[in-house]
């Protein structure tokens, strides 16, 4: 190995190291604001919320959520690519309103939360967050 291609092996174990340390130090920062006890009764509060507008909403929008499992059973590509891309996934939520719909129909994001109870949010994050 050459001394320039031994340098650019070095450097790119340093960059990765130092990626690996960031995102460690992130993980312990987040971990340790999302155990703060002010912030869990908070994420309670929310979650109470989004469930009881999930709830309100339910006789309304259960025919989105009949069509979307509708679709999904069948494989309906075409049907599943106009629904909502507003989801979180981590948290098992995903969106069963036609795509737009915050401004066409003016609701918050719907659809049944991980344990299959309904429920409604504002905002999205990537499945991966």
């Amino acid at each position: 190995m050459t001394a320039p291609e031994e340098e650019r092996r070095v450097q790119e174990a340093v960059r990765r190291h130092a990626r690996t340390r960031a995102f460690t130090e992130a993980e312990d920062v987040i971990t340790a604001v999302l155990s703060d006890p002010g912030v869990r009764e908070a994420r309670e509060r929310v979650e109470a919320a989004e469930t009881e507008l999930g709830m309100e909403l339910c006789a309304r929008l259960q025919p989105f959520q009949d069509r979307y499992d509708q679709a999904v059973a069948e494989g309906d590509v075409e049907r599943l690519a106009g629904a909502c891309a507003g989801k979180h996934g981590r948290w098992g939520r995903i969106c069963v309103l036609p795509d737009g719909h915050e401004t066409s129909l003016e609701e918050p994001h719907w659809g049944r939360n991980s344990e299959g109870r309904p429920i409604a949010w504002v905002g999205s994050a990537p499945d991966d967050w």
